[in-house]
């Protein structure tokens, strides 16, 4: 990796994730910079918050090019050409090629609104839903390495958070939420400080005195 973490990030909503993110790195608790923002929805809020920071902002419509592999290959292409080190999903609403994965080993994060396995596939909120549908007494967020299988990629980091009695899925998603913003910065800064190895399905985080390569 280079001596300052580039991020790019794919996103398709109103990206509450990537200002977290951004946040981080103003208040210099993330060693990292974002490249590109990459989405799939024209004008959506993600976009416009890029370009306001002056961030190369890029949307993919389906349509333009021609087709959903295309576009995620275009997406993939655009990732590669600005060199970043990490590809962050931060609300990106599509499943990643395999191409993409292949070009980004063990180098691609993603962040769902569940204790994962539980609740696995689908987006917000659907897996919040579930939860309070199954009566689990705590959901959460994960944050995964991204593989080929869908949201079942090598598990890097979790919080948890209480369901309660009166939640309903807006309710339970806010709080998560609150977490998600917590947590993905500081995942980030485990990769920026080189603390992250992945072995098979499990993922160790090293101290601070024990730098380690991802692989």
């Amino acid at each position: 990796m280079s001596d300052v973490l580039k991020l790019g990030v794919l996103a398709s909503g109103r990206g509450s994730n990537l200002q977290s993110i951004l946040d981080a790195i103003d208040a210099g608790n993330l060693d990292a910079r974002v490249d590109v923002v990459v989405s799939n929805t024209p004008r959506c809020r993600a976009l416009e918050r890029a370009a306001g920071r002056g961030i190369r902002a890029e949307c993919i419509s389906r349509k333009a090019a021609g087709g959903r592999r295309p576009q995620l290959l275009r997406m993939t292409e655009i990732l590669q050409a600005a060199g970043v080190d990490l590809v962050v999903l931060a609300g990106f609403n599509l499943i990643t090629p395999p191409e993409m994965t292949a070009a980004f080993p063990n180098r691609i994060l993603n962040i769902h609104p569940t204790l994962l396995p539980a609740f696995a596939g689908g987006m917000a909120p659907a897996p919040q839903q579930d939860a309070i549908d199954w009566g689990v007494k705590f959901t959460g967020c994960t944050i995964h390495v991204v593989t080929d299988e869908l949201d079942a990629g090598p598990i890097v980091a979790q919080a948890a958070v209480p369901v309660r009695d009166g939640d309903d899925a807006d309710t339970l998603s806010d709080r998560i939420l609150v977490e998600e913003h917590r947590l993905y910065p500081q995942v980030l800064q485990w990769f920026a400080e080189g603390r992250v190895r992945v072995e098979g399905r499990r993922v160790f985080v090293a101290d601070n005195s024990e730098p380690s390569e991802v692989g």
